[in-house]
């Protein structure tokens, strides 16, 4: 994986929308009722089925991977020129279309290259990677693209070729995201590999999209004893960021935290919840394949919640970053003093 990608990270100014609590029942009806939270168990407690959804209309949206070979069929070959590049293009061992990046790839925007009719479809295929509105409006931060400002301003590139049957990636990039559809090009890859995102308002503010995320962190480290709370806090230093900070650890004594499997089973359903939370942005396509990797790597149990203060936390901010990690799996959250994410999940371990 090649370094993220550096622009300016300053504090954003302006107000932004308040978000709301997640609601777990509509989470579930996003997802579609299916057995990605509701055939996942904690100990061999089963999560409960979400209703059935209504009856889908008749005309059903595109997926992601359809949209993008549409948009790449239609492209001309200077643009094919601007915006293509060979599934292994890059340094050996560090390809591009694995980067996490904080800006358009080869700073190549989107309003450079594409004319407006391929703009709108470009919106498509990031929507199409989303669990519905809501999940755009935060994969967007509230439609603003962070200090990118505008999608156009954000980039979209192709790796390998979608048309045919050869392996390709679709990666879109701007301020603190970096997201990738490949049509499970990447063997064993969740979200085709590593994903980056983030926000400039400081992790505890309300301003913040993705709060939500942390204080489902925090309702779990409110339900730990004294003593569990001792070994999930990590006293001294921190994970670090860039794609080093989600090397996976084959051995779990090398995994900070406080294993779920240690946990009662009120405490166990708030590390589902954490799950849920940091996955609900993404399509029901991508979220079944991390259910299923965990799952393969030995299930919930086996992942572990660190909390990493440093001398600056009070009560009100009481870590620098939080982490949830398992086997084959890394969501390393910095908190301030704005959020940046790093995710990595993979059956290959």
């Amino acid at each position: 994986m090649s370094n993220v990608e550096r622009t300016n990270c300053s504090e954003c100014a302006g107000d932004f929308d308040l978000t709301p609590e997640i609601d777990r029942r509509n989470f579930i009806r996003v997802l579609g009722g299916t057995s990605v939270l509701a055939g996942a168990t904690l100990s061999g407690v089963s999560l409960p089925a979400a209703a059935h959804a209504a009856a889908p209309p008749s005309r059903q949206p595109k997926p992601a991977e359809d949209l993008i070979r549409e948009l790449y069929t239609g492209l001309s070959e200077a643009q094919k020129k601007r915006v293509g590049r060979a599934w292994n293009h890059g340094p050996a061992g560090r390809p591009t279309r694995q980067g996490m990046y904080n800006s358009p790839i080869e700073g190549i925007r989107i309003d450079n290259v594409y004319d407006k009719t391929q703009q709108e479809l470009i919106e498509r295929i990031v929507k199409s990677m989303c669990s519905g509105d809501d999940g755009y409006r935060r994969i967007s931060r509230g439609g603003r693209w962070d200090n990118s400002g505008a999608l156009n301003r954000c980039g979209a590139m192709f790796f390998g070729n979608p048309v045919g049957k050869e392996k390709f990636a679709f990666v879109f990039a701007g301020h603190h995201l970096t997201i990738r559809c490949d049509g499970n090009s990447e063997e064993g890859a969740a979200f085709g590999g590593p994903m980056y995102y983030g926000h400039s308002p400081q992790g505890y503010s309300r301003g913040n999209i993705f709060f939500y995320q942390t204080r489902a962190v925090w309702n779990l480290y409110n339900a730990l004893s004294g003593a569990q709370r001792t070994k999930a806090v990590v006293p001294r230093g921190n994970p670090g960021e860039g794609p080093n900070s989600v090397q996976f650890k084959a051995r779990a004594a090398d995994r900070p935290g406080i294993r779920s499997g240690d946990l009662t089973q009120d405490q166990k359903k708030l590390v589902m919840e954490v799950m849920r939370n940091v996955l609900s942005p993404y399509r029901k396509e991508d979220v079944d394949e991390v259910m299923d990797i965990v799952r393969a790597n030995g299930g919930m149990d086996q992942m572990q919640m660190a909390y990493y203060p440093d001398g600056r936390m009070n009560d009100k901010e009481p870590w620098h970053f939080w982490r949830l990690e398992g086997p084959g799996f890394v969501w390393n959250y910095r908190v301030l003093p704005h959020v940046h994410t790093y995710v990595n999940i993979s059956s290959k371990i």
